[in-house]
């Protein structure tokens, strides 16, 4: 397996590869991520799975500076998984000048449930998104459904903006007590947790 930290070696390692399968990710990987790398082999090789801890769809009062960042660890699971290429690219090569252009994705969709209570989040998510497609060129990526709001608002920009990318959704992955994994589910107390699980 690949580790890549640059646009310019990625497109040089992917030149020519028409059926790139590609799982975009924030890293501090859980069983759930590794679903859908298993799943994005399932649909085309090579494999690529983005680690980018993406500032835009964090407000100024989120996590994004205690974002749990475990790059080693991930692509240690990564490689087991099926992986081939690892794109973590840092901050300053993927925005090397302020990202001034960016996605507006339809409010309809995008600013009820999720998006009422985080404003501008679906819009940084789309940005990114779109950001990375440019880079990875997939002909398909893997979305998981535990973000059914995210899959959906992602699915309806592909589709507006005429990508030539087959967006498919994974199945959510569930701890033995019920609760969908995620990468913030570390920060819950017990209660907090036994609390999620009851709703």
């Amino acid at each position: 397996m690949q580790t890549i930290h640059t646009i310019a070696a990625l497109r040089q390692a992917l030149a020519g590869r028409a059926a790139t399968s590609f799982v975009p990710t924030m890293g501090n990987l859980h069983e759930g991520h590794l679903a859908l790398v298993r799943e994005a082999a399932r649909q085309g090789e090579p494999v690529v799975a983005s680690i980018f801890v993406n500032r835009l769809q964090f407000a100024p009062h989120e996590d994004f500076d205690r974002y749990p960042r475990t790059l080693a660890r991930d692509c240690e699971l990564l490689a087991g998984a099926g992986c081939d290429i690892v794109f973590a690219p840092d901050e300053r090569e993927f925005y090397p000048q302020p990202q001034t252009y960016a996605v507006r994705p339809d409010p309809a969709l995008a600013d009820i449930l999720e998006g009422e209570f985080r404003p501008g989040f679906f819009g940084g998510v789309c940005t990114v998104v779109l950001k990375l497609f440019a880079c990875v060129q997939p002909a398909v990526a893997v979305f998981g459904k535990k973000d059914y709001q995210q899959w959906k608002v992602v699915g309806r920009m592909v589709e507006q903006f005429a990508l030539p990318i087959r967006i498919v959704g994974g199945e959510t992955v569930r701890a033995e007590d019920g609760l969908a994994l995620s990468s913030r589910n570390g920060y819950l107390t017990l209660d907090e947790r036994s609390g999620c699980r009851a709703r």
